[in-house]
């Protein structure tokens, strides 16, 4: 009997990176520890459940790094890229999913696959010497003993900050006499029309009373281990922006660029977006509106939003801590911790921030893993794509000693000709990207579900 590979994690990357072993005809154990053991985020036991946001973020593969991850991951059998396809909901220019059906659809999946056998409860501690082969998949929320036990195997102390959730409201709570439906520029998505959020527009007065309350709420309290723990830039709480300045809001997740109140005929001082979070169109999100404030702080605040005064809310913001390791000092080419080549790490644990950017880790390290497997040389994506320029980024293409989370950009990318400048130059990137990809994976994706 062929000996599995042990996935330890059921979230984006762990499932990713299971699909794409199975596929591959080798058997996986999954190992989840909901419900079990539960986390300070999840809800439910399903697997690749979204515990913050539910966009995918933007799918234009032309001009955007993560639009163009998009399409090569749907180019190599992607099962999180076909789920949640299949599971869209307008988001104006972004991929957003209904959070349920998506964890369903892939626990279905997943779990029905005749080569995956799925274990529930904790690995506490190192994969005992008998796994061969193993992907650490854990996430942000790697349970204590495991990431103590990591800590122990390398010698270095795993980095970690904090990761806020941001709130959700039912859609018939939402006033429509004051607020409106407008994607920013009228620009449609893969599921959208150009009407895919809704929006709620601040006065200047209006704006600054809102900072004022954002400013005097009480936050929730950190423990005296987390004191320290520095935030991640692309996810602040919407009061640690807010304490930046009075018009860090206005140019961040607040800009009023591209919409017009139709109320007014005007474009507002500032503006919230609330993105569809389900398919029945019955949930939306505040987006950027990540928070630590008290869960009857945030009802009371948010409630001072133009639009939201009688907002009734499916989900208040919280906060969770994410840890992560160096993987730049820590991991080969291949994802394989230098220290103990038998264990691989995959998605968030690695250094990546982003559901995408996790389920791309996933896949490399599935793909790397059935090389393993069969005794052939891993083959690594060029560095031209995004999934080879976010593996070079993690492997050693980052600073060791300022290492921190990142997205995909095309900042990771290598250089196209000077003379390209803005549009032109993402341009050239992305189809440059997508070109590249075609040589590397010729034959060799798996099918994803239909």
């Amino acid at each position: 009997m062929t000996e599995p590979v042990h996935v330890i994690g059921g979230g984006l990357a762990g499932c990713e990176a299971t699909w794409q072993l199975v596929e591959a005809g080798i058997p996986v154990v999954l190992h989840e520890m909901r419900p079990i053991r539960r986390t300070e985020a999840h809800a439910t036991d399903r697997l690749a459940e979204l515990v913050c946001s539910n966009s995918l973020r933007s799918d234009d593969a032309e001009f955007n790094a993560v639009g163009v991850l998009h399409a090569e991951l749907r180019r190599l059998g992607s099962l999180i890229l076909a789920m949640a396809d299949r599971h869209a909901v307008p988001a104006g220019g972004a991929l957003a999913v209904d959070r349920d059906a998506f964890a369903e659809a892939v626990t279905e999946a997943v779990t029905s696959h005749p080569l995956v056998t799925l274990e529930r409860g904790e690995v506490a501690g190192l994969p005992p010497p008998g796994w061969h082969q193993v992907i650490v998949a854990t996430g942000p929320l790697t349970s204590p003993a495991l990431a103590q036990a990591i800590r122990d195997l390398t010698g270095a102390e795993s980095l970690a900050f904090f990761d806020a959730i941001a709130p959700i409201v039912h859609t018939g709570s939402i006033d429509l006499t004051k607020a409106w439906f407008q994607s920013r520029y009228d620009k449609p998505g893969p599921s959208g029309n150009g009407r895919d959020y809704i929006n709620c527009a601040f006065d200047r007065e209006q704006y600054l009373a809102f900072l004022e309350a954002l400013h005097a709420a009480p936050k929730m309290a950190f423990r005296d281990w987390e004191q320290d723990t520095p935030y991640f830039e692309g996810c602040l709480p919407i009061e640690e922006m807010a304490a930046r300045g009075a018009d860090t809001l206005r140019y961040g997740p607040m800009k009023p660029v591209g919409l017009t109140d139709p109320h007014t005929g005007r474009r507002p001082y500032a503006v919230v977006q609330l993105r569809q979070d389900n398919a029945l169109a019955t949930l939306y999100n505040l987006v950027g509106f990540q928070t630590k404030l008290l869960h009857a702080e945030q009802v009371r605040v948010f409630r001072m939003i133009p639009g939201l005064e009688r907002a009734e809310f499916a989900r208040l913001g919280g906060l969770h801590r994410n840890t992560f390791i160096n993987s730049p000092r820590l991991l080969d080419a291949t994802l394989r911790l230098k220290g103990d080549p038998r264990l691989r790490f995959a998605g968030q644990i690695t250094g990546c921030e982003g559901y995408v950017e996790s389920t791309a880790v996933g896949l490399l390290a599935g793909r790397f893993a059935v090389a393993d497997h069969r005794g052939q040389a891993p083959r690594l994506p060029p560095p031209t794509t995004a999934l080879g320029a976010l593996l070079g980024h993690l492997t050693g293409g980052a600073d060791a000693e300022s290492f921190q989370p990142m997205n995909i950009n095309f900042g990771l990318f290598p250089p196209v000709p000077d003379a390209l400048r803005g549009r032109a130059r993402k341009q050239a990137l992305a189809r440059r990207a997508l070109a590249d990809l075609e040589g590397f994976c010729e034959g060799v994706a798996p099918p994803a579900p239909g």
